[in-house]
């Protein structure tokens, strides 16, 4: 089953991701996006590395995360993406729009037919005002049109608010 989780920050969406991953009774292999570009966020990965169970596999992959779901989705595991902005914000960072196209179009493509469970975290990122700079505007537009592409992928789409999720697509038991 592929699920794709949103909210906003500090929503509880990794939580709920993790207990899911927990609840599924499979081995977990958390595939981690973020990068360590300063104190802050490098602060931030020791914090999820230091909470994750010793018996999780962890990928650190901030680009390539198709290449990083094909090498570790199998049948009676269930992998954890933490997070798709992060990802995204990488690829546009990068300023390679090709790059992010192929990026893109490979996870799209390839998701369909994952073994095992699958956990996509992402920010829901269009619920406030229009960001004035071009590349912040066009950030909130890739993650709305990706958002809307994995939706419509995925079997179970939610939405978590103060740490409880609304159920948008499937059920969440």
């Amino acid at each position: 089953m592929r699920t794709l989780i949103l909210g906003g920050a500090r929503s509880g969406k990794s939580a709920l991701a993790e207990r899911l991953a927990v609840e599924s009774g499979h081995g977990v292999a958390y595939i981690a996006t973020g990068q360590a570009h300063d104190a802050e966020m490098a602060a931030r990965i020791a914090h999820h590395r230091a909470n994750r169970p010793e018996q999780w596999v962890s990928v650190e992959e901030p680009l390539a995360l198709a290449d990083a779901l094909k090498a570790n989705a199998r049948p009676g595991r269930c992998v954890l993406v933490d997070c798709l902005t992060l990802w995204l914000s990488n690829l546009l960072g990068a300023d390679d729009a090709e790059r992010l196209a192929r990026e893109r179009a490979a996870l799209l493509d390839l998701l369909p037919s994952l073994p095992g469970q699958i956990l996509l975290v992402s920010n829901e990122v269009g619920l406030g005002v229009v960001p004035m700079g071009e590349l912040t505007r066009r950030f909130v537009d890739e993650a709305g049109r990706l958002h809307q592409a994995l939706a419509a992928h995925c079997e179970r789409v939610l939405f978590v608010a103060a740490g409880m999720p609304l159920v948008l697509k499937g059920s969440l038991a």
